[in-house]
């Protein structure tokens, strides 16, 4: 609850009322006294009228929102940044910023930014049609190399090729595709584990470390990974903030590699899944976020007030 104990009324932008972290998010705002509604992030429709510009969803206008929780798709991210940019042309503060999550979702953008501030990566390599795989390969340090589709989510399209010959047989069928591609540096020393640090304003407030199954080196929950409570370093805390802070998002999973030069950033999502970090640590994740919004909204209502006193 904000300090003036002014219930708030929160979006949360899904398209699926009954996933785990839409679920928890609906029960947490309501446990602290908001009123929640749950919105079809593609049943929405827009009207761009300059005066007064709305949203429309289920035949009645949107209005009267504190703040929306976008809870948007990779495949949907054209569509359901436009609908957030709405919002926030109507003044709702949105936990993550559309231009933040599109940064994100870019995943050669986001690696150039952390890249330019100096934030410690896997060595990738970006390639269309490149004319020299050899080259290609040679540039991240040979075999075995990871290789992922730029459009990938969830690791799919993420293949790790353990020979040179390998390597290249996946290359030139991507390229066949016309897909863009990345070609990583294999990081053995992981043993086929990331941590997922989740950032949640300045803060890491849950940590959990992702092992594949036997077998397989895709660490994602979805692929049958197994999630355990983990200690980070504070190397690795600091890598994770500052990644998040680059994007420009508020609530972020960074997804760390522990190497044998340091924490390594793999990715970062605005919409991290809430059910394995909930259920790993026992940390109330989702509540969390409430956290962070009612402090935001104290914090522009008092600027507000400030700025009025002149």
């Amino acid at each position: 609850m904000t300090s003036s104990n002014r219930p708030l009324k929160v979006a949360i932008l899904s398209r699926n009322k009954s996933l785990y972290s839409t679920r928890r998010l609906v029960e947490a705002g309501q446990k602290r006294g908001h009123q929640v509604e749950v919105i079809d992030t593609l049943r929405c429709y827009m009207n761009m009228a300059t005066h007064k510009p709305t949203i429309h969803f289920k035949g009645k206008t949107l209005e009267g929102f504190d703040a929306v929780i976008p809870r948007i798709g990779a495949s949907i991210t054209f569509y359901g940044t436009a609908v957030l940019r709405q919002f926030e042309m109507l003044g709702v503060f949105p936990v993550n910023e559309s231009v933040a999550i599109s940064r994100s979702r870019d995943k050669l953008r986001s690696l150039q930014l952390l890249s330019r501030k100096g934030i410690g990566l896997p060595i990738t390599g970006f390639a269309h049609a490149p004319d020299d795989i050899h080259d290609l390969i040679e540039m991240v340090g040979g075999a075995p190399l990871v290789i992922k589709l730029l459009e990938g989510t969830q690791g799919i399209g993420v293949v790790l090729a353990e020979t040179r010959k390998a390597a290249e047989s996946v290359i030139e069928a991507f390229m066949g595709l016309k897909a863009n591609i990345l070609v990583q540096e294999y990081i053995k020393e992981a043993g086929g584990a990331d941590i997922r640090c989740l950032v949640v304003g300045d803060k890491v407030v849950a940590a959990m470390k992702r092992q594949a199954a036997p077998g397989e080196f895709r660490s994602n929950l979805h692929r049958g990974g197994q999630a355990s409570v983990v200690k980070i370093t504070p190397e690795e805390r600091s890598t994770a903030v500052r990644a998040a802070r680059i994007m420009g998002l508020n609530v972020a999973g960074v997804d760390l590699l522990r190497s044998n030069h340091g924490p390594l950033v793999m990715e970062v999502n605005s919409s991290p899944g809430l059910e394995g970090i909930e259920t790993a640590t026992g940390k109330d994740v989702a509540g969390m976020i409430y956290q962070f919004i009612e402090k935001q909204l104290v914090e522009s209502t008092a600027n507000t007030r400030t700025k009025g006193k002149g």
